[in-house]
This record gives structure tokens, sequence and C-alpha cells, in this order.
């Protein structure tokens, strides 16, 4: 019983980590049956930005966290 337990919450912890989806979202193939617009463009467009921002905020955090200890 205990077992599968440990099992469940590393599985858990696995899914909070898996990045696949953001990296992912970076190299993947055009769809030719998703509808090409303007709007649409500009908001994956702004999505990449902010996501990169994102990315490089907690870099920068983790190491301002790493040299005041």
């Amino acid at each position: 019983m205990e077992e599968q337990k440990d099992k469940k919450e590393q599985k858990d912890l696995g899914y909070y980590f898996d990045f696949k989806e953001v990296l992912t979202y970076f190299f993947r193939k055009k769809d030719p049956n998703r509808p090409t617009n303007t709007n649409i463009k500009m908001m994956h467009g702004i999505n990449k930005i902010s996501m990169i921002m994102f990315l490089i905020c907690v870099i920068v955090i983790i190491t301002r966290f790493i040299m005041r200890s």
C-alpha cells in the first residue's frame, strides 16, 4: 500500500517538472489545418516572449540566491 503511495507522489512531482510542453512549443512543426490569422500569430509571439522572460527571471533569481548563500 505504501509503495503505491510513493509511486503516486513521484508521478506528481515529475509532472510539475516536466518541461516537454514548453520546449516543444518553440520547436514544433506548422499545422496545415490551423487557421493563419495575424492576431493568432501575434498572440503566439507574445506568449513566446513572455515564456523566455519568465525563464530568464527564474535563472536570475536562482543565481542571486546561490550567490548570497
